[in-house]
């Protein structure tokens, strides 16, 4: 069975890059060695990988990266510490319109 892996790369400035691939050693090879060089971690090596998830299907692997892509750095760093209540509490809408903070609904539900 062929497994896809979204992965997470700390580059050597301190910011991350998502990614996703077939084979995780080849991949965090190709980008330590330079292989592309117009790659947004070809300026930024050595890096290193600090997260990954394994899929069954190369769709699920494309729309998981796209979602951790759109991510916050607080959220990225979550889930690479694996804190999953901090996840969850990035992830709350928060704004003043949001059932949990709007007055008016409160007074309509009480």
């Amino acid at each position: 069975m062929k497994f896809y892996y979204v992965y997470i790369l700390k580059c050597n400035d301190n910011s991350l890059y998502v990614g996703v691939t077939s084979d995780v050693e080849r991949r965090l090879m190709e980008h330590n060695a330079g292989k592309y060089p117009e790659a947004y971690t070809h300026s930024r090596r050595p890096v290193e990988i600090v997260f990954y998830q394994e899929f069954t299907e190369p769709n699920q692997a494309i729309d998981f990266e796209k979602k951790i892509k759109k991510c916050s750095r607080q959220k990225k760093q979550s889930l690479i510490d694996g804190n999953f209540d901090n996840l969850q509490n990035l992830s709350e809408c928060r704004n003043a319109t949001h059932h949990k903070y709007n007055l008016d609904n409160e007074e309509e539900l009480g």
